[in-house]
C-alpha cells in the first residue's frame, strides 16, 4: 500500500548535492515526491512509495551522500499524494 512521508533532514546537508543524490537514490528505489532546501539549513522531502521502499530511502536520508553530516531525520506520515516523479524544488 502507497504511502507518503515528510521527511526533515537536518545538519550538514546544504551545499553538499544533498538533494540531487536524494533524487538520485528515489528513482532507484521507485519512491515519487521531491526535495527542497529550507532558509533553516535543512532539507525538506515529500516522498510517496511502498513501506519497504519508503523505508530504504529513510534510511539512506540517515547518512546522505559522502560530503553530508545529518544530525537528525524526522518523518511524520501526511495523507496519500501523488507524484509522476521525484523531483528537486528550487
Amino acid at each position: 500500500m502507497l504511502k507518503t512521508l515528510s521527511i526533515i533532514v537536518t545538519g550538514k546537508v546544504q551545499g553538499v548535492w544533498f538533494r540531487q543524490s536524494a533524487k538520485e537514490k528515489a528513482t532507484e528505489l521507485g519512491v515519487t515526491g521531491n526535495v527542497r532546501n529550507q532558509p533553516d539549513g535543512s532539507v525538506a522531502i515529500i516522498a510517496t512509495g511502498l513501506a519497504k521502499q519508503l523505508d530504504q530511502f529513510i534510511e539512506w536520508c540517515r547518512q546522505g551522500p559522502p560530503r553530508a553530516l545529518v544530525t537528525n531525520v524526522e518523518v511524520t506520515e501526511l495523507p496519500l499524494q501523488s507524484f509522476d516523479r521525484f523531483v528537486i524544488e528550487r
